[in-house]
């Protein structure tokens, strides 16, 4: 994404066009999604709802933003077309907060709304940063004048400091929270209280949490939501992760859920589930990170920089010949990003690979696995098939998982105490 830009009016975003990453029209902006948080700091920006040519809305987190500007917004990845539903803690910019009365702190009088002004903090973390407000008057009088003031100085009932009791406290609190913290505060609630709180959970942090909860724990939560949200979380979790999880389901159940995913997220689970669990087909992402042959050190380095890429997986560029979507054409080789970092920006990556390390056959048991990592001292691992085509990766966090005692995560959750994030910086 590029540098963080100043603020941006809400009223100039509405009506632009949202452009996908192929160049087409998705459809225009209508509106941004706030939510409060804790600690007297401004709303986030979640995200937008786009009006689709076909007339219904839809959301697109800030997550696939990567560029705003005068005449566009540009967003990247797959785009879930289901109609956008607002939940109980979230707010409409536009919708709720334009022409509202409000007034301004330590100020006299009253203050009509008529602009917010959001601003990206970091890359793809947006807030409400600036209010515009007019004085109001009486019938007869001029009209106030206008100011552009802080978010802070302005009282909004919707967004302001969140109750110290509460559901919406909670979700405030868990907006800053590391995914296994997330889990711990749901593994203590009571299952009245999950459910609320799992209602109102923001999809890619409730996906997150599921994938740290035990497998029991997973199946309950993903039960007392309704068909259409389970099918929208196992999307948002990594394929793995919802292999594993859809696995535990019952049969009807299971096909209804993948029934209802995205085409192409459904069939990367329906792969995962043809292999053995404890197998590196099961146990792998078929999402690592795939260069041509042809590509050069600096194409490298902007594919792992994504942070939609955990560290483990950026570790390592696979080099496969065409096509690079998994399974890929013929599986070259790896390289490692210390060796990108170490290089210049034009090299070619195919002169890098690291010739000492090959690749795991799709069928190698969980102790073939572990022994590969300890022997080579990785933290990812390339999955080949019989041809030799790359269909995944295996990371050490996976093997961790299979080879601690069944039970780790309900002694994890007994024992950690859950710590909250500020500012997204542990």
């Amino acid at each position: 994404m590029n540098a963080p830009v100043g603020s941006v009016f809400v009223s100039r975003l509405r009506g632009l066009p949202v452009i996908d990453a192929e160049g087409d029209e998705v459809g225009r902006v209508r509106d941004v999604v706030a939510q409060a948080r804790t600690g007297g700091r401004p709303p986030r920006a979640k995200g937008f709802v786009v009006a689709l040519f076909a007339r219904h809305r839809i959301f697109i987190p800030m997550a696939r933003v990567r560029h705003v500007d005068a005449m566009q917004v540009t967003i990247s990845g797959t785009v879930n077309t289901r109609r956008f539903t607002r939940r109980d803690i979230e707010t409409l910019v536009i919708d709720d907060l334009f022409d509202q009365t409000v007034r301004r702190a330590d100020e006299p009088g009253q203050f009509t709304i008529f602009d917010v002004a959001i601003r990206e903090v970091r890359s793809w973390e947006w807030e409400v940063s600036e209010v515009a407000v007019r004085e109001r008057t009486s019938r007869f009088a001029r009209r106030g004048h206008m100011v552009i003031v802080p978010f802070h100085e302005v009282v909004l009932p919707q967004l302001s400091q969140t109750q110290t009791q509460g559901t919406d406290h909670l979700i405030a609190q868990m907006e800053d929270m590391h995914a296994a913290d997330v889990a711990k505060e749901l593994h203590d609630l009571s299952p009245e209280r999950r459910a609320e709180v799992v209602a109102a959970l923001d999809d890619q942090k409730l996906a997150d949490a599921l994938g740290e909860l035990p497998d029991e724990e997973q199946v309950e939560v993903l039960e007392v939501l309704d068909v259409e949200r389970a099918a929208d979380i196992l999307e948002e979790m990594d394929p793995d992760d919802a292999a594993d999880l859809i696995n535990e389901l019952p049969t009807e159940r299971a096909e209804e859920l993948l029934g209802l995913m995205e085409p192409e997220e459904a069939e990367d689970v329906r792969r995962l589930m043809t292999y053995e669990e404890f197998t590196a087909g099961g146990l792998m992402t078929p999402e690592p990170v795939v260069i041509p042959s042809d590509g050069t050190v600096a194409e490298a380095l902007a594919l792992v920089r994504n942070e939609e890429i955990s560290p483990a997986l950026a570790a390592m560029v696979f080099v496969c010949r065409s096509p690079y979507d998994t399974p890929t054409g013929r599986f070259l080789g790896g390289v490692h990003i210390q060796r990108l970092l170490r290089e210049p920006p034009s090299t070619l990556v195919s002169a890098l690979i690291d010739s000492d390390i090959e690749p795991l056959p799709e069928d190698a048991s969980l102790h073939q696995i572990a022994r590969f990592f300890a022997v080579y001292n990785l933290v990812t691992a390339p999955v080949v098939d019989k041809e030799r085509r790359l269909i995944g990766a295996i990371t050490v966090d996976d093997v961790l998982d299979h080879i601690l005692p069944d039970d780790w995560r309900d002694e994890q959750l007994d024992e950690v105490e859950p710590v909250e994030v500020s500012d997204g910086i542990r």
